[in-house]
């Protein structure tokens, strides 16, 4: 196919719309709070701006590279590396809520499993490209293309983050099926992923509690249940046109989280169902024109790439929305571009960057 002249811009577009949003919707949903806490209006839009401006940095710099420069044992291996030591690194650091998913040094958080997502990716992409015609053989491509992730959700799932986690080993297994892996695997896979799911959601304490929430949030609407109830007072709040921008009442205290992982209830209140199905349908547009540049690359490499980076904002979005709209129980997984979170925005824009650039190659 002939090279083309630029990026696709539907797709480039589509991620300045979302993440100029987000910041739009940062702000209105967090300036009461941080008035109240941080003594400016402010205080948490002005932090996801500067990390905004510097993945628009990363996002042009990297859409100019070719990302056949990624192709290379040589860069991957020192990544996966540094993003280990990085996911130990945090047990090295004091916890938050009984977490350990930040690493602090003055003026800086980094949370390193937002890492983890892109160089998996580039590992898959990379591992997979040549092993396509065996991606069956057990001992020479399905272990050692499963192993390395698999070291990395595990550290994720001990923070504990089993939201991430759970991303992270969807795209594992998307990838794997991209390949031409046999449904018998996936299903092998499932079945040993299984126990493990049913012990960590039902056998770890606070989880089995969050699950009987799940199921019944009005036996106790004013614990448990409270986040589950708020977020569905506020997507009902909003009706079809919504309460209007900056107008919301359940970021008023009510909603936790309004900025972060519960964004989107405050955006259904305050834009309603019209502003919903707008964010919904920016997604469905990224969605489509990154695995359209997946599906029609030649390059078995920029396949594997751009289908990770793709399904990975994909697959966060929807396990995002869902949590909101209590279609699956409550975890902390932020909605890409759009809720407040510095390593997320940045890493997010960076990985937009290296996608940008595979559409370059597509008519």
């Amino acid at each position: 196919m002939a090279k083309r002249v630029g990026v696709d811009k539907w797709l480039f577009g589509t991620v300045l719309l979302l993440v100029l949003f987000g910041l739009v919707s940062v702000f209105s949903a967090s300036a009461v709070l941080a008035k109240a806490t941080r003594g400016t209006p402010y205080a948490y839009v002005s932090n996801q701006a500067i990390y905004v401006l510097l993945g628009l940095v990363a996002l042009f710099i990297l859409m100019r590279v070719d990302y056949r420069k990624y192709n290379n044992p040589k860069l991957i291996f020192p990544l996966m590396g540094v993003t280990g030591l990085l996911l130990l690194g945090v047990f090295a650091m004091s916890g938050m809520n009984g977490a350990h998913r930040w690493i602090r040094i003055p003026g800086v958080t980094l949370q390193p499993s937002e890492l983890a997502k892109p160089v998996i990716i580039l590992f898959l992409a990379w591992f997979l490209q040549t092993r396509i015609h065996a991606i069956d053989d057990l001992k020479e491509t399905i272990l050692p293309a499963v192993l390395p992730p698999l070291v990395f959700i595990l550290l994720i799932l001990k923070e504990p983050d089993l939201g991430t986690a759970l991303v992270c080993a969807a795209v594992l297994l998307l990838m794997l099926y991209l390949a031409g892996m046999q449904m018998k695997w996936i299903a092998v896979a499932l079945g040993c992923a299984a126990p493990v799911m049913y012990y960590m959601l039902f056998h770890v304490a606070w989880r089995a509690a969050r699950m009987k929430v799940f199921l019944n949030p009005e036996a106790d609407p004013k614990g448990a249940g409270f986040h589950i109830l708020q977020s569905l007072i506020a997507v009902s709040t909003g009706g079809i046109r919504g309460l209007g921008l900056m107008e919301g009442r359940q970021k008023l205290f009510y909603l936790p989280e309004p900025h972060t992982d519960f964004i989107f209830a405050n955006i259904c209140e305050e834009l309603g169902l019209i502003g919903a199905l707008c964010v919904v349908a920016a997604f469905c547009v990224l969605g489509y024109r990154g695995l359209r540049a997946a599906f029609l690359s030649t390059d078995p490499f920029a396949r594997f790439l751009a289908f990770g980076l793709t399904t990975a904002i994909l697959v966060q979005a929807f396990f995002n929305m869902s949590v909101v709209l209590a279609l699956l129980p409550t975890k902390g997984i932020p909605l890409p571009f759009i809720s407040s979170g510095g390593t997320s925005v940045f890493v997010t824009l960076a990985s937009m960057g290296v996608l940008l650039n595979v559409t370059r190659e597509i008519d």
